[in-house]
């Protein structure tokens, strides 16, 4: 099945969990994603708290799967910034094979941070964000068709 960005905000966060548990790790992407910040799954609030999200502070990730790392798209303006190590391991949600978007030896402002993603469809990848080992929010990385 095909997810878009609004089909997952709609989603409880139990079935983003199974979502996220049910899926492969997928390959490592490669290029520009365009983001989606998941909070307040399954309620009301979520699409307009993404929306300002991507307007004022995060809009995705831009991947060089080749050098495994990759820079987020930051402000109004797109600016590429806060650069991650991209590999894939272990899932601290369930164990399972994923890949880790880490933040930890590379960024000052976000080393306390690791993103988790797993393909769920074709260029759609649902992600789990860590502060330290405590999970925050979801969200989405949707890459152009080819």
């Amino acid at each position: 099945m095909a997810y878009t960005a609004p089909q997952l905000m709609a989603m409880s966060q139990q079935q983003l969990d199974d979502l996220f548990t049910g899926s492969p790790a997928g390959d490592i992407p490669n290029g520009q994603a365009n983001g989606t910040a998941i909070i307040a799954p399954g309620t009301a609030f979520s699409p307009e708290i993404a929306q300002l999200i991507n307007v004022f502070c995060w809009q995705g990730k831009t991947f060089d799967a080749a050098h495994g790392t990759l820079t987020n798209r930051i402000l109004a303006f797109g600016l590429n910034a806060i650069v991650a190590q991209v590999y894939k391991t272990e899932s601290w949600f369930d164990g399972k094979d994923c890949i880790v978007l880490d933040y930890s030896k590379t960024s000052l402002l976000a080393e306390h941070i690791r993103d988790e993603i797993r393909e769920i469809g074709p260029g759609m990848y649902l992600g789990v964000v860590y502060w330290d080992k405590t999970r925050t929010i979801n969200f989405a990385l949707q890459f152009p068709s080819s």
